[in-house]
Formats: structure tokens, C-alpha cells, sequence
């Protein structure tokens, strides 16, 4: 009989066994990010170990860096050398908000196990955080273990036993508690004969040694384009959209998944923007949770998903669920109401979930797009006949629906790429049950539909190459 090898999931053997800070859905099925391995491993065991010590990054914008081991993302992170900072040497990662902390390249394989030194940053309090395990170039991510409750001052070492016989690389998410957190000393047990690649496509053998620092250029050009989050407001703020409380029907809401400027007296968005590329796409499953948004200010009325019943028309996305599945959270976000306008049926679910979902087919061609989605006009024809209201006259049903998208291949500094390499497409269909579930028929011009809402919708771009964009109406293939 042959010898069968089982896998399952890693666990989290951490020093202290601390209760997450925040309630989570569990993970959806599937295969896990880091197997346990059945058997001895075939090769001497080395270590990959980053200190942080070869850092300088010292602001929290996003931005990669090249370390020691090799090129790393960091998102609302740095690398501190405050006193503050409680670190083995002179630097450790400080991580803030929901920041983030990633690898751009592959750890030697196979990995048996993986440890993490953590504390809160000065006095503050304690923050919740998950490590993630990437084993296909970080095109997916899973979680590893459960999420790690840190606190206190004093450097712990949280330990993930397991193994994978293949490459993987981490990703370190900051997920909850109002505190900052410090970072330092990764170290994966890896073996010495492996070697770590910066952006190497999946199944692609390896060519570098361990602990090579990759030059930056790999980092921008192969690697941090399909695994980094891009700015979702890239293109502007169309509508000049505030935060302030005063400006409760051009209202800023901004996101990690999406922005929007919000008309709380039409209670759906004016636009919606997001950028989507492969670091959005996973495997988390629909969420369903419609529900009102907390973001909105006092005296804004809250939409909720009674203010849509029996009318006939759909809540329907402008950010769409399936642009947003490399985690729950980031699904779930999607259904706040104010992503929702009151969409007829057939308008959502054939001409723009059609759209929709050849734009993330171009995704997996190798394409990032910059979306930005809005309606406009009063009274659209339902499943139940022609309404210009929902909710007592608190949601207004638009008579027009438009998106506008801009593809370019993945690459970084995308701003300045955009002029030579862009494909524009604008579309604008009516918002009623008859219309077509051929989308590609209503393309216009951008400069069309910013006549018809007053909106600027490039406006990050030169004044000269937004005349020239903006003027065309997209020509190319639709299949």
C-alpha cells in the first residue's frame, strides 16, 4: 500500500495563548497556507531571519522597502528608532491603524516554522494582528493560525508550527486595538539549500540566494504591482467631496476597500471609486450582510436595507462584491448601503454584472483598473413599473447609471503610465428593466458623462492629457 501524506492546517502555538481582540468569521474551505509536513525534511535547515536593522523608511505612507532578506510593502507601517520603539537592536516595523507588513518575494522552502517578536509601541494599548501566508507569489493570501492579542512593552515571540514544502511568502495585518505595534526579528526555519525570488510567478523555479537583497526596480516593476493596494482615489475626488459634517450631500466617505462622495439627501453615493487588481481577488465567499453604514454623520439619514423592500428594484453594488474577496472583511465592506443605489434587475444582475465581470477577467490578463461608478437623473423603471423614490422619498432612484474605467498593464507609478498606455472606457446605460444586456452598446466619452453630472473624473491627470482621454469613445474588444 502506498504511504499517504496528510495535510492540515497550521496552528498557532503562540508563547501565550491570548484571546483575539475582535470576533471572526472563520476562514471559508480550502487549502491552507501552510500544510504541516508529514515527514523529515530533505534538506539541512537554515533560517531567514529579518531584524529590520538595514531599514530607513520613516514615514507611514505606503511604500516598499529593501531590507536584509529582500524587498518588503508596508502599508500605514514604518521602521521606527524611537526609544518608544521596543526592538532587539536599533529598528523594529511600528505598524498603525490597519497597517500592514508584507513580503515581496518567496522564503527559501521548505518552511517548518515561523516565529514573530511583538509588543505595543510605548504605552500604548494593545492591538490585535493576523500573520498571512501567501503560497502561489502573492496573488492569494490565507490566514495562519488564529489572530495574536499583543500588549505590554516586552518583546514576545509568538510562534506558528507547521511546515510547507513549497515557497511562501507573509503577509502581517494589524486588524484591531486603537494602539501602535511594534514588529521585529521574523525569523522562518527554512532550509539553507533554498533560495527567495522577488515576484517569481508561480511554479517558476528559483534563481536567488536566500537573504539576497533584490534591487528595488524588481520590487516596482515584477512584484508590489500585483501585490500592493493602490490608492483607490488615484484620479481625484470628483465632486470636490468633504468630510466636514456641513457637507452632508457631498459627503467623503473613504475606506480601505473603496471612497465615495455621499448624497445623503439622495441617500446613494455620487461616485464610487476603488482600484482592482490581483491583491483584491481571493477566495472569501459573499456576505450578504446589507446593512446601514456607521460612517455617516450625525443628521445624515441612515438607508438600511427595509428602505429598498418591495420596490422592485435591487440593491444594487456600485464597488461590486466579487472585486473585493481577498477577505471577509473586505467583502462585508461592500454591502454597507451607502455602496447601494436602487438598481432595476435586469440593469444589475445582466448589463453591469456583465461588466463586471469582464473587467476582473482583464485582471486575470495581467490588467489593474481604476474604476469610478456613479448615477444620476430621477426616476428609473423597475421590476414593478417606473418609481422616482424609495423610503418615503429618502432614497432617490436614479434615471442613468455610469462607470468609468482605466485599464493599464500591471506596473507601478500608474499616474505617469497612464498618458501611453491606458485603455479608457466610459459607459452610461438607463436605469430600467428593458435595457440591454450588451453593455459595450452604450459606451460614450468620458467628457459625456461629466457633462451630464458636473463631475471631474481625471482630475489627477495633466490638463492636456485629460482632454485627450476624456474626448474618445472607447472602440476596442468587449469579449
Amino acid at each position: 500500500m502506498p504511504r499517504l501524506l496528510f495535510f492540515l492546517p497550521i496552528v498557532l502555538l503562540a508563547c501565550s495563548q491570548q484571546q483575539p481582540e475582535t470576533a471572526r468569521t472563520p476562514l471559508p474551505e480550502g487549502p491552507p497556507a501552510i500544510p504541516v509536513q508529514s515527514g523529515p525534511p530533505t534538506q539541512a535547515a537554515g533560517r531567514l531571519l529579518e531584524t529590520f536593522e538595514a531599514g530607513s523608511k520613516g514615514a507611514y505612507s505606503t511604500a516598499d522597502e529593501t531590507l536584509e532578506t529582500g524587498p518588503w510593502h508596508f502599508e500605514d507601517a514604518l521602521i521606527g528608532a524611537a526609544d518608544q520603539d521596543h526592538k532587539n537592536g536599533q529598528h523594529a516595523a511600528r505598524l498603525r491603524n490597519l497597517g500592514r507588513l508584507r513580503m515581496n518575494f518567496d522564503a527559501p522552502a521548505p518552511v517548518r516554522s515561523i516565529r514573530i517578536s511583538a509588543a505595543a509601541y510605548g504605552d500604548d494599548p494593545a492591538s490585535t494582528w493576523e500573520l498571512w501566508g501567501s503560497v502561489d507569489g502573492g496573488r492569494t493570501f490565507r490566514r495562519i493560525g488564529q489572530p495574536v492579542r499583543t500588549q505590554g512593552p516586552r518583546l514576545a515571540v509568538n510562534t506558528f508550527s507547521g511546515g510547507t514544502t513549497g515557497r511562501l511568502r507573509l503577509e502581517i495585518r494589524k486588524i484591531g486595538g486603537s494602539g501602535r505595534l511594534n514588529i521585529d526579528d521574523i525569523q522562518l526555519e527554512t532550509t539553507a539549500a533554498g533560495s527567495a525570488v522577488a515576484g517569481s510567478p508561480a511554479g517558476a523555479a528559483t534563481g536567488a540566494p536566500a537573504g539576497t537583497s533584490l534591487p528595488p526596480a524588481t520590487t516596482g516593476q515584477a512584484t508590489a504591482v500585483v501585490t500592493s493596494r493602490d490608492d483607490n482615489m488615484a484620479l481625484g475626488n470628483p465632486s470636490g467631496a468633504s468630510s466636514s459634517a456641513s457637507s452632508l450631500n457631498n459627503y467623503l466617505i473613504s475606506k480601505p476597500q473603496f471612497s465615495l462622495g455621499y448624497h445623503a439627501g439622495r441617500g446613494t453615493p455620487i461616485w464610487v471609486s476603488w482600484h482592482l487588481n490581483r491583491a483584491w481577488i481571493g477566495e472569501a465567499p459573499r456576505q450578504d450582510d446589507f446593512r446601514p453604514d456607521p460612517a455617516l454623520p450625525r443628521g445624515a439619514y441612515a438607508v438600511t436595507p427595509r428602505s429598498y423592500s418591495g420596490s422592485g428594484f435591487d440593491k444594487g453594488h456600485n464597488c461590486p462584491s466579487a472585486d473585493r474577496t481577498s477577505d471577509l472583511d473586505d467583502n462585508s465592506a461592500t454591502f454597507l448601503m451607502t455602496n447601494m443605489i436602487p438598481q432595476a434587475p435586469n440593469n444589475n444582475q445582466r448589463t453591469w454584472s456583465s461588466l463586471e465581470e469582464w473587467g476582473r477577467t482583464q485582471v486575470g490578463r495581467g490588467q489593474e483598473i481604476y474604476v469610478i461608478m456613479g448615477s444620476y437623473g430621477k426616476g428609473g423603471t423597475g421590476a414593478k413599473g417606473f418609481m422616482t423614490t424609495l423610503d418615503g422619498g429618502r432614497v432617490t432612484v436614479p434615471a442613468r447609471v455610469w462607470k468609468v474605467l482605466v485599464l493599464l498593464p500591471e506596473g507601478s507609478d500608474d499616474l505617469r503610465r497612464i498618458p501611453t498606455q491606458a485603455r479608457v472606457l466610459a459607459v452610461d446605460t438607463p436605469n430600467d428593466n428593458a435595457v440591454s444586456a450588451d453593455w459595450s452598446q452604450y459606451r460614450v466619452s468620458v467628457d459625456a458623462i461629466e457633462n451630464a453630472t458636473g463631475l471631474d473624473l481625471l482630475s489627477q491627470l495633466p490638463v492636456e492629457v485629460q482632454a485627450r482621454l476624456e474626448a474618445q469613445v472607447d472602440k476596442g474588444p468587449t469579449r
